[in-house]
């Protein structure tokens, strides 16, 4: 039932992103703003981590499952990419590296203000 609960959290912030995306004809995604609206729940103590620890846990676990709709995605596309693989790759090269950066910088930032 704990689960369920939890699902039911994460699963509804979700929903909401989507429906404020969609009413406020937002330029970013739904499920993006649902993740904004998470981190603001959490940051403000709105929601606690123990709220959805365990469901957390379980998606995170399986996190690989939910790349497979992209890859089989790519696969259905490959005549479009043909002859582009050049470019695909240097692009997911370049976003690699700007992510891994961002992240890192954004945790030390985070770790340094905490010090504070």
């Amino acid at each position: 039932m704990k689960l369920l609960r939890q699902m039911g959290i994460v699963l509804g912030i979700c929903l909401l992103g989507g429906f404020l995306q969609r009413v406020l004809k937002l330029p970013i995604p739904g499920n993006v703003l649902g993740m904004l609206i998470l981190l603001g729940g959490l940051c403000s103590g709105l929601i606690k981590l123990e709220m959805i620890a365990e469901v957390s846990d379980f998606l995170l676990d399986h996190l690989a499952f939910f790349f497979i709709p992209a890859g089989v995605g790519i696969i259905a596309c490959l005549g479009l990419l043909r002859g582009k693989w050049l470019a695909v790759l240097g692009v997911c090269f370049i976003t690699t590296v700007l992510i891994m950066a961002v992240t890192g910088h954004a945790i030390q930032w985070m770790q340094r203000s905490r010090k504070r």
